[in-house]
């Protein structure tokens, strides 16, 4: 009496493993986050603008963030027009100040300014320092498992909730043995793809999974932006009030 229904559960069970288990689109998202904003981290990177008229900008910066990409702070080393500036991002890109060098003067940015392109490049500051802000614009659905060069990646829609947003949907593709993000595709108010990040050169730092190289094509403007990390490391201790306007101005 007993027995019959536990067999019934436990065939059940192998039937669903054989299927494959599918995560939901929050566990997806997590992933994604999990392995887009690490808890601390410091670098160097290089900054290669392609313009629409063919120039080639290249910068190299240090950065760090902490708290997930709640906070984040860019220094300019060069080239050195620009070698001194530095950014400071927190509350998730919400608000920004910028140090010039030259003048030795720090301002705020409105807040409509995370919108606007990074040093020129491809990524918008809120690309930037977006972190943990996608948990509460847009809603994740999975859109099911499909082959990108041969690697076989779970697809994660992010639809907007917000009209205010920048993008109406994003679309990540994860693939599927750690759900490291290898692409992502982000779509304008009109529903139309705006621009393609793809995610290189995947190492292993202290444990963490990093793309040492991005690559960000706008299909609009026909321009592209290669971030690439000359250094970086994680897990970093930063004194408490590291992220102000002081550390700006160091």
């Amino acid at each position: 009496m007993i027995r019959f229904p536990i067999i019934k559960l436990f065939c059940l069970l192998l039937t669903t493993m054989a299927a494959g288990y599918t995560q939901t689109g929050e566990e997806l998202l997590n992933d994604l986050l999990g392995h887009m904003n690490p808890e601390s981290s410091r670098g160097i990177m290089r900054q290669t603008i392609h313009t629409l008229s063919g120039e080639k900008r290249v910068l190299t910066y240090e950065s760090a963030a902490d708290e997930k990409g709640k906070n984040s702070m860019m220094r300019y080393l060069s080239p050195a027009r620009v070698k001194g500036n530095a950014l400071l991002m927190k509350n998730y890109s919400n608000d920004i100040w910028m140090y010039n060098n030259r003048t030795k003067r720090v301002r705020k940015l409105a807040s409509h300014a995370k919108k606007q392109k990074f040093e020129g490049s491809d990524f918008t500051y809120e690309d930037m320092g977006s972190g943990d802000t996608w948990r509460t614009d847009y809603a994740p659905v999975p859109l099911g498992i499909q082959s990108m060069d041969g690697i076989k990646c779970n697809v994660l829609e992010l639809k907007s909730e917000n009209e205010a947003n920048s993008y109406s949907k994003i679309l990540a593709f994860l693939r599927t043995e750690d759900q490291f993000p290898l692409k992502i595709e982000y779509y304008d108010n009109s529903g139309n793809l705006e621009k393609t990040l793809f995610l290189d050169n995947i190492e292993k730092i202290q444990g963490v999974s990093t793309a040492m190289k991005m690559v960000m094509e706008n299909r609009q403007d026909n321009t592209s932006t290669i971030m690439e990390y000359e250094s970086v490391e994680y897990n970093v201790t930063f004194d408490k009030n590291f992220f102000s306007e002081q550390t700006l101005k160091r």
